[in-house]
């Protein structure tokens, strides 16, 4: 009782002391740790932080600096992830503790879960407490599931190895691995349990919404093949919440250096805050260069390139001139544009929608949910294109819009790892590299759809604390 005492005081004071200069969530009166409004107040995790350091350089949406590749190709995950190198040895390297955070954090929703119903309180919070508790349970095994594990395919989920599922407090339990069909299974009992108690209008934006699990269904059963529960659930998050930025008219006011309406806290798009590596979320300096590629999808009248990245003027700290790449504007950070890399978006709801449809073959309605977000994004007549023909060509439609909109983070990584169970929608990776630099010779590097570096290795450390921990690639 000692131990849990203390793990329950020490989560809900670095909660408290996290959040306590945007909202005071600390109620009048008397608390205890055996309190609901106690166990309540844990949910509430303002920095929620997940690096992506382990497979953002595995993504054809993002590009590095050559001096910080050149020479590490066999001991960072930079280095092999950049040139696409299945020799390298990956085992021994660290995660930057994604795997650690993940599972800090379902200890937490654990100890609200377990535990609650034996405190002192109002029954009707207990149950929104363990609802809320419930849907960052399993926002945390979906992350840890498709990064550390193979991508859900129906015809081999069940015998696919997965993530150990934590589903209850216990710190003496040794977890056992489960496949990737148990794990989807499990995420979605728990998303299913917690939407009826879920709030429309939590206490603070730091509670999961009912629009935010919403949202989350529809994620997570777009990734599961489950066209037309992802297409309802998605419609249901909108009806809840629906806001769009209009990009076009805030660059027409100056963008977010003249017009900070957007900065911390006020993007009403945000369905759940979640950020990339560090509180700030500025992806300048965490893999906030995008590469050629990408830059030549954007075009040159859309707004998310336009105003957000440079292609010249870069600190050469961070980049090469000439590269045909580009950086995110450094002047745009947190306090002038909050544009949450990892936690969901109103946006990333209408291309769950948009995709959902089209697999459905709906594609009339597909285009619509695509173009309302595009006529917020792009200027003039390329906001609305041609219609597709066929549901693959809609499909791949809806796919580029996802890499131009759901930048950094886990997104452009997790749908090159879903689309490639696919044949129709598979990628083969090739880059060119270096582009500047004459210290090695430039090469052309490929990744197939089936490589084993989409699969990330358990990290070392627990490997060694729990043998059950078995790889999931064949390294």
């Amino acid at each position: 009782m000692h131990k849990l005492i203390y793990i329950l005081l020490s989560c809900i004071t670095l909660g408290l002391i996290s959040c306590e200069q945007y909202i005071d969530i600390t109620p009048t009166g008397k608390k205890t740790v055996d309190s609901t409004a106690t166990y309540y107040d844990l949910i509430v995790l303002p920095n929620r932080c997940y690096y992506p350091s382990a497979f953002a350089l595995l993504s054809d949406n993002t590009w590095a600096k050559e001096s910080n590749i050149i020479g590490n190709e066999f001991i960072s995950w930079d280095g092999i992830n950049m040139t696409f190198n299945e020799a390298a040895d990956r085992k021994e390297l660290s995660d930057n503790n994604l795997y650690a955070n993940c599972y800090s954090y379902i200890l937490r929703s654990n100890i609200v879960i377990s535990l609650i119903d034996e405190s002192l309180g109002n029954p009707e919070l207990k149950e929104v407490a363990k609802a809320e508790a419930r849907i960052f349970r399993a926002w945390d095994h979906f992350i840890l599931i498709n990064t550390f594990a193979k991508a859900y395919n129906p015809a081999t989920a069940a015998t696919d190895g997965g993530v150990a599922i934590m589903d209850k407090y216990d710190l003496e339990v040794v977890p056992v691995k489960s496949t990737v069909a148990e794990v989807y299974d499990f995420i979605i009992r728990d998303i299913e349990e917690a939407l009826p108690y879920l709030q429309e209008n939590p206490s603070n934006v730091y509670h999961p919404s009912k629009a935010f699990g919403y949202a989350l269904a529809a994620k997570v059963y777009l990734f599961h093949h489950d066209w037309e529960k992802a297409k309802n659930a998605a419609e249901e998050s909108l009806k809840l919440k629906s806001d769009l930025i209009d990009y076009v008219a805030l660059e027409n006011n100056g963008g977010p250096l003249s017009d900070n309406t957007y900065a911390k806290g006020g993007n009403p798009e945000v369905l759940n805050y979640a950020y990339m590596g560090s509180y700030s979320d500025n992806p300048t300096y965490c893999y906030g260069m995008i590469s050629p590629e990408l830059v030549q999808l954007f075009g040159e009248n859309d707004t998310r390139f336009t105003m957000f990245f440079r292609t010249t003027g870069n600190s050469p700290y961070y980049f090469d001139e000439g590269s045909g790449a580009a950086l995110w504007n450094s002047s745009i950070t947190y306090s002038k544009f909050q544009y949450m890399a990892v936690g969901m978006r109103t946006a990333e709801v209408y291309l769950i929608l948009a995709e959902a449809k089209a697999r459905l073959n709906d594609l009339d309605g597909a285009m619509q949910a695509l173009c309302d977000l595009r006529v917020k994004r792009i200027k003039g007549e390329e906001a609305v294109p041609p219609q597709p023909s066929t549901k693959e060509e809609m499909v791949r439609l809806v796919v580029d819009e996802r890499r131009k909109e759901l930048l950094f983070g886990f997104n452009r990584f997790w749908d090159l790892k879903r689309l490639n169970t696919e044949p129709e929608y598979a990628k083969t990776q090739t880059r060119r590299f270096p582009l500047v630099s004459t210290e090695v010779p430039s090469q052309t590097y490929t990744l197939a759809p089936d490589s084993r570096l989409y699969v990330i290795p358990f990290p070392k450390d627990a490997r060694t604390k729990n043998p059950n921990l078995t790889l999931n690639t064949d390294e």
